[in-house]
Parts: C-alpha cells; structure tokens; sequence
C-alpha cells in the first residue's frame, strides 16, 4: 500500500517480512552471533523461557526482552536524506519470522493475562525465576535473531551515516534500537549528532582529535537520559561503543563512561542502606564483646 513519507513523494511500503528474510549476516560489519550473546547476559535483556512482565510496563516479554503483544506501527521516515525505511512489524508477525507456531503465541498470551490478573506485576516479577518454560532455547534464540535484524534496519533508518560506521558502533546503535524501539525518536541531540554532515571519517582513514571529540559529544548526548540512569550497566556498555577506540581497549572505554554517567538515586539508597546495616550489625557486635569482656 502506499503511504507519504513526510517531506517527500508517495512511495511504496516495504513487507517487512520479506526484508527480515532477506538479510545477511555480512550486511553489517559486527558480528550478530556476538550481539546475541551480549543480548542474552543478564546486564542487558536477560534470558527467560517463559512470559513475564517488563518492569516498567508490564508487557508481556519473553526470551530476550522480545516484545509479545505490540500491533503493528507506522513509523514514517522523516529524514529527507536518509533513503532507508522503518519496518514496525506486529509481534505476532515476529513470531513467525521466527519460524514459531502463531498458536503457541496465543496460549501463551493467555495464560500471561491469567497470571498476571492473580498476581499483579510485583507478584508475578517475583516468579519469574520458578515458571515453566513455555517455548525452547532454540526458540528463544530465533525470535531474538529476527528481533536483532529488525533493530538492524531500523538502526540503519535512524542513522544515514550507519553504514560507515565501526563495528562496534554500528552493533551500539543496533542495541539502542532493540531496547527503545520507536522511543529513540526522542533522543534529538544523539540523532542530530550522528546524522551529521562529515559525521564519520572515511574507510581506514586515520582519526584525528576532532574526530576523537566529536563522538565523545555523542556519547555525551545519551549519558544524562533518563535510559542511562535507570539502566545504567547496560547503557555504560552500550556508549562505550561508540567510542571510535572501542576495539583497542572496551574495558577502558567503559571505564571513561563509567565515570561520568550519573548514579540514580536508587542505587544510592541501596548503598546507604547497606552500609547502614552493616554498621548496625558490626557496632553492636562490638558492644556485644566490650560487654563480655567487662564481664570478665
């Protein structure tokens, strides 16, 4: 069907279907087994054979943070010059991109609904670690493939300059992508950054200062987000990515963010709070022992 793309003729709307099969490995210059393994840590979505609630939400998810009930979307490309579409497929869609039965999606959206209205989010998130699995390792391992090929092209919308990007850049963009989906819309001053004109120096060029500066102002840009605050370990690995560096020393890189993204005050309470009963149980273990040895 054709839709308006804003600022520009009408064109043809991509099956998104046929593009997610269409995709190779060597389309990107990372490595996808390797962004699968990093997906699959606990640091970044984790890994769960069974639906359970997002934190914040309350959507369903499964696997690797897929998604299990989003419809499908409109995105429109509003970038001029970006030539690259969006593809916003339904999760039911995803599913069987994956190659799963559409009908396991449905029970097990079922059975979400039922443990969820007998549990409510808390209660549920609290299961998590003792429910059934519900679909297999290999299963979970496709759905989060296809899910990675569709921040990959969705990245490459987002970014006009992606193809020219490092390794390790183009897999940091992609894992935005797979985390925030349509929400990186609202990262303006990170999207204006890295759609700048002469944004990436050519192939094998060698990397000056200027260059060097200009992605620490990208990093920069996604630091004081509310993603990097809530997130912190994930969004510290994920921007150190970007670092034009990153390959000649990803501990170092994390490390140089991990300096200046902010704590959130969550975490601060749980420190305090751990320090405060460690200083309870050992000050009155002291008095317990100055007590015996008055005793004495």
């Amino acid at each position: 069907m054709p839709v308006a793309q804003s600022g520009g003729p009408t064109v043809a709307s991509p099956d998104p279907i046929k593009m997610l099969e269409a995709f190779k490995d060597s389309d990107v210059k990372f490595d996808v087994e390797r962004m699968m393994e990093i997906l699959r840590d606990k640091r970044h979505e984790g890994w769960v054979l069974a639906a359970y609630p997002d934190p914040k939400t309350a959507q369903p998810l499964i696997g690797a943070g897929f998604s299990l009930d989003l419809p499908e979307r409109a995105h429109l490309q509003r970038d001029p010059l970006n030539p690259n579409p969006f593809i916003e497929p339904s999760s039911a869609e995803l599913w069987e991109a994956a190659g799963l039965n559409s009908a396991r999606l449905d029970k097990i959206l079922t059975q979400f609904h039922e443990r969820m209205d007998a549990w409510d989010k808390k209660g549920f998130r609290r299961q998590i670690w003792s429910l059934d699995p519900q679909i297999t390792n290999d299963d979970a391992n496709a759905l989060l493939r296809v899910g990675i090929i569709q921040a990959i092209y969705n990245a490459r919308a987002y970014c006009r300059n992606f193809d020219r990007f490092s390794a390790s850049q183009q897999m940091a963009v992609s894992q935005l992508v797979y985390q925030m989906g349509v929400n990186l819309e609202q990262f303006s001053t990170f999207l204006s950054l890295v759609n700048r004109e002469n944004a990436t120096q050519p192939e094998g060029a060698r990397l000056t200062k200027a260059d060097v500066q200009y992605w620490r102002e990208v990093q920069l840009s996604l630091v004081q987000s509310q993603w990097a605050r809530l997130y912190r370990d994930r969004a510290k690995a994920v921007i150190a990515m970007l670092d034009p560096k990153y390959v000649e020393s990803p501990q170092g890189a994390e490390r140089s963010i991990g300096r200046v993204l902010p704590v959130h005050r969550a975490h601060h309470r749980r420190a305090a709070l751990r320090q405060a009963g460690y200083t309870r149980r050992h000050g009155a273990a002291a008095r317990r022992r100055a007590a015996r040895a008055r005793k004495d």
